[in-house]
């Protein structure tokens, strides 16, 4: 069906659905309703505004497990991950849900009057969102881009189209007006691309690859499209003798290889300081082949397939590099995209394992010798987007996370992503701020007004 997208489910390999291909036509179309949408939207008072987007959030607790269950066949999710996943979209909402009567300006006194600053939104904005979180991601970015007053349109990613199309039906079953989300599920080459170029567009938020966002951001120059940029990491869990490295091994998996290790906030490197190497690798092997791989429906399931056989092929490649093997785990065979949790422990820093994102369940563990050196190696990458620091003790943590040229840290933890706090990278990770307070300025103009009363 060459006007369809094909979807494909990770774990069966067999066809999920379906659903209609938009290419540069519908992305046109999509945009003139989002720029019909837009006078109206935008001239709804805050109060509501904020309880057009609360309905929403009634509408989607209503659906949480419908959600969940599309995500974790689609994406191949273990059903507990989805769960939460779609607990943390319909958090997002609730957050911005609050946000557009709290969006404030400033008043200046200045001589022979008064000014004032008001934050205005930008209109239409385009948001592209990868497949390793689909509903999460466009829900940071849809939220307070509709808190803030302005129409959209959202382009999934080609392999996991449905929850998008499923949570536009559900923003019109809570009476958010017609144009405001719009969904096209295309290709980037195609759809996206359009998005970029489109001279209505005034803005784009793309999260996926560093290579990608390089186009997208050379794109948008030349309309001069504001971007916010969520691309690659090689993140760094770093690990010091001092550490309870009995609780270190036990959540450093978490952090390198949920969501099959398809996360650009990955702790894909392990540096453990090396007079405590040999024991800490006794206390992870144990749970690293222990990860239940399996079926994403099965309750007990702790990791799930990766999202197609493209995917398998691109991270089975850093196995073919002759990098030691430190141990692995095991996966299904038969259909599915399954890869075993692997564990490589390369002697050059130099190796692909420890500068290229891998973007599957593969992580590397190099040796430091002190804290200088923790911090050299740790910034040794073009990424910069999180980590983790383990150690009891607290002045070290703090000089080691402002010595970190990375975005987003956690200290004796393996996840620092949270609704109410910003997102995003430093260096080749991209740049622009997600959640949080400071989301809103994205997606805002800041317009300065002065009164005369003289």
């Amino acid at each position: 069906m060459p006007d369809s997208l094909v979807v494909i489910e990770p774990a069966t390999e067999a066809v999920l659905d379906t659903v209609p291909r938009a290419g540069t036509a519908e992305v046109d179309e999509a945009v003139a309703r989002a720029r019909g949408a837009f006078p109206a939207w935008r001239a709804l008072t805050p109060a509501a505004r904020a309880e057009r987007l609360r309905a929403l959030v009634v509408v989607l607790e209503s659906h949480h497990e419908e959600l969940a269950l599309i995500e974790a066949r689609n994406a191949g999710k273990p059903i507990g991950d989805a769960r939460g996943e779609i607990g943390m979209v319909i958090e997002t909402f609730r957050y911005y849900a609050a946000a557009p009567e709290r969006l404030l300006g400033d008043t200046i006194p200045v001589a022979g009057g008064q000014a004032f600053t008001f934050r205005e939104p930008l209109g239409v904005v385009g948001l592209i969102v990868p497949w390793n979180f689909p509903l999460t991601i466009a829900a940071w970015k849809l939220a307070p881009a509709l808190a803030a007053g302005n129409t959209a349109v959202l382009k999934p990613a080609e392999l996991t189209p449905l929850s998008a199309l499923r949570f536009a039906e559900l923003a019109a079953e809570a009476a958010i007006p017609d144009g405001v989300i719009n969904v096209v599920a295309g290709p980037g080459s195609t759809a996206g691309a359009r998005l970029v170029e489109h001279p209505d567009v005034a803005k784009i938020a793309f999260t996926g690859s560093t290579s990608v966002g390089r186009s997208i951001a050379a794109g948008a120059a030349q309309t001069i499209k504001r971007v916010t940029l969520e691309l690659g990491g090689k993140s760094a869990n770093v690990v010091f003798a001092d550490a309870d490295l009995e609780l270190a091994a036990e959540q450093v998996p978490g952090g390198a290889f949920a969501n099959a290790g398809q996360d650009c906030c990955a702790r894909s490197r392990i540096l453990v300081e090396e007079s405590v190497l040999d024991r800490f690798m006794s206390l992870l092997e144990p749970r690293v082949t222990s990860i239940r791989v399996g079926d994403p429906l099965d309750p007990s399931t702790e990791m799930g397939p990766l999202i197609s056989a493209g995917q398998r092929d691109s991270v089975a490649s850093f196995l073919d590099d002759g990098v030691p093997v430190a141990f692995r785990g095991s996966a299904p065979e038969g259909d599915g995209y399954w890869f075993a949790p692997t564990v490589l422990a390369p002697t050059d820093r130099d190796a692909r394992v420890m500068q290229e994102e891998v973007f599957g369940p593969v992580v590397a563990v190099m040796p430091f010798r002190d804290e200088e050196d923790a911090v050299q190696l740790a910034n040794d990458t073009i990424y910069g987007l999180s980590g983790s620091i383990w150690t009891r003790d607290g002045a070290r943590a703090l000089r080691v996370a402002r010595a970190i040229d990375s975005g987003v840290l956690s200290i004796n933890s393996n996840n620092s992503v949270r609704v109410a706090t910003p997102f995003g990278g430093f260096k080749q990770s991209g740049y622009g701020r997600e959640l949080g307070p400071r989301a809103l300025d994205a997606y805002t103009e800041v317009k300065s007004i002065y009164y005369s009363t003289s």
